[in-house]
């Protein structure tokens, strides 16, 4: 296939910016040079690459070439500033999107992506770990925190570390619902609190301590310090990371409701293969703050 390096990075600018008048914006060209260079390169891969859709959605022949449009991009910004490429200033950033758990990105990451390179600019995609992985099959983002050992097709694969989650409870909360301890009784009647429908921490803690199915009631509270607030005053009970139980807060508003049991979330940072001095520069300081960080 003859794929012009114009043509993917419309392909790319209408997938990111979702419509073919921003990615025009985006470009500095009209739609219309936009839908005509995406048209050119459907025409070269011989399929449709895009669902004209609002957002535009690629297909799934599609996914493969963003990939490859991506990795241009960001290859040719690592080059463009290596070189001094006066037509691509050192102060234009590299867009670099990654996927990060809540928990990670509440605690952890942020003071670590301090530390990257200047002139990068993130976009983040909140996911829970145990589904960051398909953001990078499907091209969104070029590198991951995810609960996964296994490599994505195209991906490195190095260990960060783990998170100790352990559950807790406001005082009094644990005193009306776990008078009697964690008994399977108590487990069944009292509110738990979870992230979304995706986050399956609790349950994992009830099974190992209950020998029956029980279904407490259930609170969702899709944000991390949300989540932590809600059993903090005191909706329910959770499990939390103790990086965010640090800092003497546990024992006069939080206490664990189950002696020192705890489950610990295996980390992992995944990326593409591609010699990028911009991505290397992120996977380093992740890695780095994860050391201090993690167990």
């Amino acid at each position: 296939m003859d794929l012009q390096l114009d043509q993917l990075r419309a392909l790319n600018a209408a997938v990111t910016e979702g419509t073919f008048d921003a990615a025009a914006r985006s470009l500095r060209v009209t739609p219309s040079a936009v839908s005509q260079r995406i048209k050119a390169l459907e025409d070269a891969a011989g399929r449709i690459l895009l669902q004209r859709t609002k957002p535009v959605r690629p297909t799934e022949s599609g996914l493969a070439v963003l990939r490859l449009a991506r990795q241009i991009e960001l290859l040719s910004g690592d080059t463009a500033r290596e070189l001094g490429d006066a037509d691509r200033p050192v102060h234009r950033p590299i867009r670099v999107p990654i996927a990060v758990n809540a928990d990670s990105l509440e605690t952890w990451v942020m003071p670590a992506l301090r530390r990257t390179p200047a002139g990068v600019c993130f976009e983040i995609h909140r996911e829970d770990e145990e589904h960051t992985t398909r953001l990078l099959r499907d091209g969104t983002v070029m590198a991951a925190i995810t609960a996964t050992a296994a490599a994505v097709q195209g991906c490195r694969v190095d260990k960060l570390g783990a998170m100790r989650y352990r559950p807790m409870a406001n005082p009094r909360f644990a005193r009306t619902w776990f008078a009697d301890g964690p008994t399977a009784e108590a487990y069944a009647a009292a509110p738990v609190v979870l992230f979304d429908r995706k986050d399956d921490l609790q349950d994992r803690h009830v099974r190992r301590r209950c020998k029956q199915p029980v279904d407490p009631p259930r609170h969702y509270v899709p944000s991390s310090a949300g989540f932590a607030e809600a059993i903090r005053i005191g909706l329910g009970w959770g499990m939390l990371p103790d990086l965010q139980t640090r800092g003497g807060r546990t024992g006069r508003d939080l206490v664990p409701i189950d002696g020192d049991s705890y489950i610990d979330v295996p980390l992992y940072w995944q990326q593409w293969k591609v010699d990028s001095p911009a991505l290397n520069g992120v996977a380093a300081a992740i890695a780095a703050a994860a050391g201090e960080a993690l167990r």
